[in-house]
């Protein structure tokens, strides 16, 4: 990707005295291939305009945003985000003074054209208003403000009245004969009496002065209205337009003839692709439909599907997954080990009968934004939140959804080849987001010292344990182990800023998992989770960015990218695609799909280099076989929308169960009053234990004050279950289980565990 501090310069060029206009050079976001790309912009009359040259300002603009309607937004140091309707601009200086230079000129641009605008509406007001609806709908809210303004002058009426028969009453009074202290008092409630005269006269003459403000100035409104509905009009029909222009396109592309070769190798295929590439980096300008932050080193290949008759189909993007061929086509020789492939449900074993569904979801209203106003730039564990946005499971019992498709790993670990294996690992690693789809309600944070057990081995063979570690930051402890070959380990500490717009959640952390018998140790860590119109409109949740898992003991690899959501983009919502590679960086299969529904593999049989980008870098030609089914999410039980949208393995988490740990989430009050649906009670108990939290951290804050007066060492919170251990593949410090749950289990012994609840 191109560095945009780099072989250029992006200075701007400084305004002549009393000038409007302002140029310069910035650096304008295209999409993931091309990244950053250097543009020529010129600043004037309230728009901002791009070109490739400075010579393309004689015939070309490459696009034009309105700054009076435009919202201009700094990202970091040298960024600059200007949006306007459907339309976004991602632009960067090469340094701060220079961003600060540009984001000052376009502020004093967008005060002008504001201006101006305001300036046009109030010339225009003399105009009748566009329509006779229009006028009518006016002319009734004016029927309204008068007859309102008649109300109130007959209480003004009133009032007066009343008022001066209560003057002639105390002056009555002032006129008899009575002691010195009541004649003052009379004479000071005569003055309240005139002074609510007055006032009552004031706000009629008030309402007087505003209704003839909103007859002044009714036409204007109306022209400001009018210009409202047009600009909306104007950008339905330009998304419309947008619209048929892409189904052309991608009409066209189908209808252009396709390329066949004689032998699945033959080079034709990879020279038709060399100049599909050629052309597509000769095509018009960088087409504004991903709006994203450039990422480094994004490998971008392309797959040729080889079929029967060796007709080849072609998908790109920036790391593409195969497409074409039948998910359910097995029969394809691609070494995979035999038995290893079947992604049927989950294994039907007798076992005990598990709940199949919660209390339904109350409707209960709350107003968002009169609570999140004020935690804007917090960090979201630390912002008091009712349960209304909660759903009633804690972060711990989420963390075990993790395992929702564990059979994946039951696979993994009998498959004989560490590159088959580092698919299924890689699909395990995707299905994890699959429940999030629609879980846009915040989890319980937990308690510090809380636990929770998932013990699954009759019908599954695995058991689960996590516990809280700390609390701030908060920091929760997983280790599963499984009778079927496989150790899952991870520390996930959550870091998370509410944005006004939307909430970031960034997991911090490593996840481990050890296969028993092949010895092969994977690495991985999360991707960021984005929950989006926090305030306004419906909330809906992505995911986005990269995952790269490790083999430590091969170093083989598989680099996943989690493509962000874009309403232009082409691509299909929610994408994830990506590369397994040997330890050589020999890529061995194609792997795509979507996180919330499939990921498939295709075999690759044959790459080749084809054209170079823009950057310089080469793109890769992958020729593959058919693509094949790894992991397809299980559909939702009924009536999920009214049960938090809960998979089944969510709908048994919080499931009461005999023997568990005194700590354990099942038995904390306040999520068991959500689910049961008495929220209020729910809030009360939360405010309750959050309380208690605090004060248990007081007294240890004040322990480890009064150990440090004394000279002495206060080894503070130790966690019960889990201890700090350094760990030798990435040399971090995290938690690991140091056991002894289970076998307290067993004994029933809970004594060494806190009273958390």
């Amino acid at each position: 990707m191109s560095d945009p501090g780099k072989g250029s310069s992006a200075s701007a060029a400084a305004p002549a005295p009393g000038s409007d206009t302002y140029k310069g050079w910035l650096f304008k976001w295209t999409n993931y291939l091309k990244g950053y790309q250097r543009r020529w912009f010129v600043l004037s009359n309230g728009l901002l305009s791009y070109y490739r040259t400075q010579a393309e300002m004689a015939h070309t603009c490459r696009g034009t945003i309105n700054l009076a309607t435009a919202h201009i937004d700094t990202e970091d140091a040298c960024n600059i985000v200007l949006s306007s309707g459907g339309r976004t601009y991602h632009l960067k200086a090469s340094t701060e003074v220079e961003r600060q230079r540009w984001v000052t000129a376009l502020e004093l641009a967008k005060a002008k054209a504001i201006r101006m605008m305001n300036d046009q509406s109030d010339d225009s007001g003399d105009e009748e208003p566009t329509s006779q609806s229009d006028r009518s709908e006016l002319q009734g809210t004016l029927k309204i403000l008068v007859s309102k303004l008649d109300d109130l002058s007959t209480c003004n009426d009133l009032i007066a009245k009343h008022g001066a028969a209560l003057q002639r009453s105390l002056s009555e009074l002032e006129g008899l004969k009575v002691p010195v202290e009541g004649g003052e008092k009379i004479k000071a409630v005569n003055e309240r009496a005139t002074l609510f005269r007055i006032t009552s006269n004031a706000m009629i003459n008030a309402c007087r002065d505003f209704l003839d403000l909103a007859e002044t100035h009714s036409r204007r409104w109306q022209r400001a209205l009018q210009y409202e509905r047009e600009q909306r009009t104007h950008l339905e029909e330009t998304i419309e337009q947008l619209a048929k222009q892409h189904n052309s396109l991608e009409r066209a592309w189908r209808e252009a003839p396709t390329l066949v070769s004689t032998t699945p190798s033959a080079p034709t295929a990879n020279k038709g692709g060399s100049e599909r590439l050629r052309k597509e980096e000769a095509s018009d300008e960088d087409g504004d439909t991903e709006y994203f932050d450039a990422m480094e080193d994004s490998p971008a290949f392309i797959t040729v599907t080889a079929t029967e008759n060796t007709q080849h189909r072609r998908s790109q993007s920036n790391l593409s997954g195969a497409s074409g061929g039948q998910p359910n086509d097995w029969n394809q020789d691609d070494n995979m080990s035999p038995g290893h492939n079947d992604v049927s449900g989950k294994e039907l074993q007798p076992c005990r009968q598990r709940r199949t569904r919660v209390p339904d979801k109350p409707n209960y209203s709350l107003n968002l934004w009169s609570i999140m106003k004020n935690c804007i730039g917090k960090e979201l564990s630390k912002i008091p939140m009712p349960v209304n946005f909660n759903e009633p499971l804690s972060m711990l019992q989420r963390l075990s959804e993790d395992l929702e498709y564990h059979e994946l790993l039951d696979k993994a670990a009998r498959c004989d080849s560490s590159l088959e294996q580092m698919c299924l690992v890689a699909a395990f690693s995707v299905s994890s987001y699959s429940t999030t789809i629609h879980r846009t309600a915040k989890p319980f944070n937990p308690l510090l010292g809380e636990t929770y057990e998932l013990d699954r081995r009759e019908e599954f063979g695995y058991r689960s344990l996590c516990e809280q570690v700390s609390h701030h930051p908060p920091a929760a402890a997983h280790h599963v182990i499984s009778q079927r070959g496989w150790t899952l380990w991870q520390e996930i500490t959550i870091a998370s800023k509410f944005r006004g717009k939307y909430l970031s959640i960034m997991p911090l952390g490593a996840i481990h998992l050890h296969f028993h018998s092949s010895g092969n140790h994977y690495v991985w860590r999360k991707v960021t989770s984005t929950v989006h119109n926090i305030i306004v409109g419906k909330l809906w949740i992505d995911q986005s960015g990269d995952i790269e898992i490790v083999n430590q003991r091969t170093k083989e690899t598989c680099q996943l990218k989690f493509s962000p959501y874009s309403y232009f983009s082409r691509d299909v919502p929610r994408k994830v695609t990506g590369v397994v590679a040997d330890s050589g960086g020999q890529a061995h299969y194609v792997l795509s799909g979507t996180w919330d529904d499939k990921i498939e593999s295709a075999k690759i049989l044959q790459s080749s280099r084809g054209g170079s980008g823009s950057e310089g870098k080469q793109k890769t030609v992958y020729q593959t076989l058919s693509p094949k089914l790894l992991w397809k999410k299980y559909p939702l039980p009924d009536n999920a929308e009214n049960m938090y949208f809960f998979s089944a393995l969510a709908l048994t988490l919080n499931e009461q169960e005999d023997a568990v740990g005194v700590t354990d989430s099942r038995l904390r009050p306040d999520q068991r009053l959500m689910e049961d649906g008495r929220w209020d009670e729910a809030n009360s108990e939360k405010q309750r234990l959050e309380e208690k939290q605090r004060a248990v951290r007081r007294r240890r804050e004040a322990d480890a004050s009064d150990a440090l007066d004394e000279g002495k060492e206060y080894e503070g919170y130790q966690p019960l279950w889990f201890h700090q251990r350094r760990d030798s593949v990435t040399g971090e410090t995290n938690f690991v289980y140091k056991g002894g749950y289970w076998e307290a289990k067993e004994r029933q012994d809970w004594s060494m565990c806190s009273n958390i609840f």
